[in-house]
């Protein structure tokens, strides 16, 4: 044999040996699946040994997630890193599957009552068949509370009285199985979910001191054009008598304000209509409020010109209430209550408008408001100018995006009536600064049963709880095994518990590459003639992707949710994956509605790829592409 054979053998059996290494470190596939990992969560004391029987390398805290990688009798090999291969054994008694990679979070309780888990499903269902469900369920809770709960009443755990941002302080509540039925009190559909649940990090020790007092930030994001002259000076006029209600006062230090104005896109016009979005007042620590009522005035000097079209660009005012407002008022600590009021004649324009600044839709921009802990109320003044079908279209988008903790807080202003936007606004500021009266213990100026605002007063309350919940030595509750209702018991109309998908990075970083590759291969072939060529080309994108093994991508697909594996059996609807050639040829529009959609969640998985502040390491060490967000549903694909 020559030099150059021998040397090229020696070579084909690196290549085959590392191949066989390479295929040795990835976990076991689930059954039936081509890219999903079997995966399995701690118990209690679980100890990880170096072999079986062999020396105990760490003992772990109950639900620490794994990954399997062999299977030997008794026995699991796994590791902690879907990349980084095996780390030792664990007996297969000590942990429990985790087949569908899915937590739970609780929402917030502002509203509705705490919920109780229970030991097995049919107590849960036995309490809300009960007759007077709202008063067993008091009564569990209480028994709870006081620590003296019958045995009978077989309750595991309560939710915890403060509610905790899972985006902030991120725990794991696995969802082990569960079963979709008709809640009893409306018939309409409710999963009953069997879970387990203990905080990924031990809690803080309590603080030293006590934590600093509940304030509120209110930013106002003012459409600045023309038609909306007479609506600043109302707006201006409320603040104004705010203010000097609360000058002197130990509440006024702790309700601060900011101004952001908005119009459209400037490039039609630029000295006409002056800006897209400007901030007009930062959002501040101030002694006094001069500077925000100046800036009210500035939003009055409104754009000389009209913009084209009815819409304005409200969402890139939003978005920037959201996203470059300091939420800390230019200090260390946060606004406990953060609210942002948008004000406008106009709906918003769409994301295909060339005159629109960003494609994220308005339950995106919702889901990541609520996710810093920021509630958006929209006041929209349905003038005689807009028309119905303007006014419709704007309502559903509006609606869209004016929400907190499953409420709603869209104020619509019929005829644009300026008596009543004048009074809609004071009562809402009103409502807003009550929010601090309550949290300091005081009443408030103007309750709810006097013709205060009832749904601020709840979201106050809801912002009063996220406070508390954000308080050192707060955490989730320390709970084994047990069963609860997605919606609250008692009441159905709220969501409890939401179901959430725990996505790596690398998952993230798949859903929006394929979704990309997807998007252009719709834009390309959108007629009803070149569905053919569409899904052709989407079976080509998927087996390159499937190429990359931390893609986790099937490449023997034959669906868009089949490439996904990992979003498969899960108990959420998607409109995107379940897409064929029939559905797909069927009409323009809802081609159309679909690329749309699609759209908008690359803008919003890209914007959480590159924030830091949503991802978490279960593990120390863990690589970048294996931290963890708990994604909520409605914006998987």
């Amino acid at each position: 044999m020559t030099f150059a054979a021998r040397t090229a053998l020696i070579a084909l059996g690196l290549a085959l040996g590392l191949a066989g290494a390479e295929l040795q470190a990835r976990p076991l596939l689930m059954e039936g699946k081509q890219a999903t990992f079997q995966r399995v969560l701690t118990r209690p004391g679980t100890q990880v040994l170096a072999a079986p029987d062999g020396a105990v390398l760490k003992t772990e805290t109950a639900f620490h997630p794994f990954y399997v990688y062999e299977r030997q009798a008794e026995w699991l090999r796994v590791g902690t890193s879907a990349s980084a291969g095996p780390t030792g054994w664990v007996r297969a008694g000590s942990v429990v599957e985790w087949k569908q990679n899915i937590t739970a979070a609780f929402t917030n309780a502002a509203g509705r009552s705490r919920q109780v888990m229970l030991e097995d499903r049919a107590t849960l269902e036995a309490l809300m068949q009960d007759e007077d469900v709202r008063a067993r369920l008091a009564d569990l809770v209480a028994q709870s509370d006081s620590g003296h709960v019958d045995p009978a009443q077989k309750v595991v755990s309560v939710e915890p009285a403060e509610f905790i941002n899972i985006r902030e302080k991120l725990y794991l509540m696995p969802i082990l199985s569960f079963e979709e039925i008709l809640h009893p009190l409306t018939y309409e559909p409710d999963l009953l979910l069997e879970l387990a649940s203990i905080p990924q990090r031990a809690p803080s020790p309590p603080a030293a001191a006590p934590p600093s007092p509940f304030d509120a930030g209110v930013v106002f994001v003012i459409d600045t054009t023309r038609s909306m002259r007479p609506y600043i000076n109302s707006t201006r006029a409320a603040v104004a008598r705010i203010v000097q209600s609360l000058r002197a006062t130990d509440l006024g230090a702790r309700v601060q304000f900011g101004v952001i104005g908005f119009r459209d896109n400037p490039t039609s016009d630029p000295a006409g209509i002056g800006y897209r979005t400007r901030t007009l007042a930062p959002l501040a620590r101030r002694a006094d409020q001069a500077e925000v009522l100046a800036a009210l005035d500035a939003a009055a000097e409104v754009a000389t010109v009209s913009t084209p079209g009815f819409n304005e660009d409200s969402m890139a005012g939003v978005e920037d209430a959201v996203g470059t407002i300091d939420w800390t008022g230019g200090g260390v600590d946060p606004f406990e209550g953060r609210y942002v009021i948008l004000i406008t004649d106009a709906g918003p324009d769409a994301q295909d408008d060339p005159d629109a600044r960003s494609q994220i839709g308005p339950a995106e921009l919702r889901a990541d408001a609520e996710a810093h802990g920021i509630a958006v109320l929209t006041l929209h003044l349905r003038t005689p100018a807009g028309g119905a079908a303007q006014h419709g279209y704007a309502e559903a988008a509006y609606r869209q995006l004016s929400g907190f903790g499953g409420r709603d807080f869209y104020y619509p202003i019929e005829n644009g009536d300026e008596t009543v936007f004048a009074a809609t606004v004071e009562r809402m500021v009103v409502a807003l600064t009550d929010t601090i009266r309550t949290a300091m213990g005081q009443q408030p100026a103007l309750p709810p049963e006097a013709g205060g605002d009832a749904r601020i007063a709840e979201l106050g309350l809801a912002m009063q709880l996220a406070w508390l919940g954000g308080q050192p030595g707060v955490a989730p509750p320390d709970v084994l095994r047990g069963w609860m209702s997605e919606k609250a018991v008692e009441d159905p109309r709220r969501l409890a518990v939401e179901p959430r998908l725990l996505v790596s990075k690398n998952e993230m970083a798949t859903m929006a590459e394929l979704l990309t590759e997807i998007g252009t291969a719709g834009e390309q072939n959108r007629s009803a003639e070149e569905t053919d060529a569409f899904f052709d080309q989407i079976q080509s994108v998927i087996a390159r992707m499937a190429q990359n093994p931390d893609r986790l991508i099937d490449a023997e697909a034959g669906s868009l949710g089949g490439a996904l594996e990992f979003l498969e059996d899960l108990p959420y609807r998607s409109q995107l994956l379940s897409i064929d050639r029939t559905i797909w040829a069927q009409s323009a529009v809802q081609r159309r509605e679909i690329l749309d959609g699609l759209h908008r969640k690359i803008v919003q998985y890209r914007k959480w790829l590159l924030d830091p502040t949503v991802w978490t390491p279960l593990e120390p060490g863990a690589p970048d592409g294996e931290y963890f967000f708990a994604m909520p549903f409605d914006v998987l694909p």
